[in-house]
């Protein structure tokens, strides 16, 4: 419980210190946060997009409260890049932001944000802590990555799965 309470101080504190930047536009997380390599971007179920964005898989589970009254829940998830790939960014949609927020890095919890360009030893992974925060504990959530000119949107099942495509 210790640990909640103590994940829950940190989520205010980061969202206190977000609303006092008033920045408008997104963050760019620094080299400086890369918390750890790996040397693929498919290792414990992740998907990588674009070539080089490597993301959690499709359902995530454990949501937990996070005792923020703005979001009530959060789903740690890191991200990991490819060293040496172009800056990343990555955006919740707009008709989703009431609805969800990302958090890698020292961010805080955004709508949008960057990724550096890390140089690495070649193969390299980088890296990042962070992940989801939510109005509702179970959610369907859909991430925008865009890298140089491609975009692609994947969605992320938190405390359940997507619904099935319509035919």
């Amino acid at each position: 419980m210790r640990g909640l309470a103590a994940l829950g101080a940190l989520l205010g504190a980061i969202l206190v210190a977000q609303a006092a930047a008033g920045s408008s536009s997104p963050p760019t997380v620094p080299c400086d946060d890369v918390i750890g390599q790996a040397k693929t971007g498919r290792d414990a179920g992740y998907r990588v997009v674009l070539g080089v964005v490597s993301v959690p898989p499709a359902r995530l589970t454990q949501v937990i409260a996070s005792g923020s009254t703005r979001w009530p829940y959060w789903r740690k998830a890191g991200l990991v890049i490819r060293a040496n790939s172009l800056p990343v960014r990555l955006a919740v949609p707009r008709t989703w932001r009431k609805r969800a927020a990302v958090t890698w890095g020292r961010s805080g919890p955004v709508s949008a944000l960057t990724i550096a360009a890390c140089p690495s030893a070649p193969q390299v992974w980088n890296a990042y802590a962070g992940g989801f925060l939510l109005r509702a504990r179970r959610e369907c959530v859909p991430l925008t990555f865009t890298v140089g000119r491609r975009s692609q949107t994947v969605k992320f099942g938190l405390g359940g799965r997507c619904g099935r495509p319509r035919p």
